[in-house]
């Protein structure tokens, strides 16, 4: 589920204040959408040979935290602005090795020879 940040729901009420309900939901559901649209594809492949845990922490794109092994890929969604998070090591001692702005990592099935 997306959340909306809670000063677009201020700016939205503040400018429906005595509008009908209906209108505000018609507003909030509206802008739901436009955020999934502008939500992009994106691949990451682990090059190292040890176990990496990746993670998305945002609260407009939800939470996304995987394992991936050595030389394999995951391909998830997310919003061109976020942040993958890439820790390497165990899950206990983990280190954060990089941040990769997600807009660099869109997934493309077929490359142009």
């Amino acid at each position: 589920m997306i959340m909306i940040k809670t000063n677009q729901i201020n700016f939205l009420k503040k400018n429906y204040n005595g509008s009908s309900s209906q209108k505000f939901s018609k507003e909030i559901s509206q802008l739901r959408c436009s955020q999934q649209s502008s939500r992009v594809r994106c691949c990451y492949i682990n090059p190292t040979t040890q176990t990496q845990i990746v993670r998305i922490d945002n609260v407009a794109s939800g939470f996304l935290e995987r394992v991936v092994l050595p030389h394999k890929k995951i391909i998830f969604e997310a919003s061109p602005d976020d942040y993958l998070e890439v820790h390497t090591g165990n899950p206990i001692s983990s280190i954060l090795s990089d941040k990769i702005l997600c807009h660099r990592l869109i997934y493309r099935e077929f490359y142009p020879p």
